[in-house]
């Protein structure tokens, strides 16, 4: 389960990434994959899915969030 985690924590670090840098014209998944537009749909995919995951499992994963933490 760690690994999916890491993996989706990764993915969606990618795809912030890339939306800041769409502010400025550069579109990082094309950068990295453009070549294969069928790559570059399935890291859309993967990015999308980790948003809904860690929006799914934050609360039980977060130790700021968990009962009785006080921020």
């Amino acid at each position: 389960m760690k690994a999916l985690h890491v993996l989706a924590f990764v993915l969606l670090v990618v795809g912030g990434l890339n939306w800041g840098l769409m502010a400025f014209g550069y579109n990082l998944v094309s950068m990295l994959v453009g070549a294969w537009p069928a790559v570059e749909k399935i890291v859309y995919v993967l990015v999308g899915l980790s948003a809904v995951y860690f929006a799914v499992t934050h609360k039980s994963d977060c130790k700021m969030c968990s009962p009785g933490m006080t921020a």
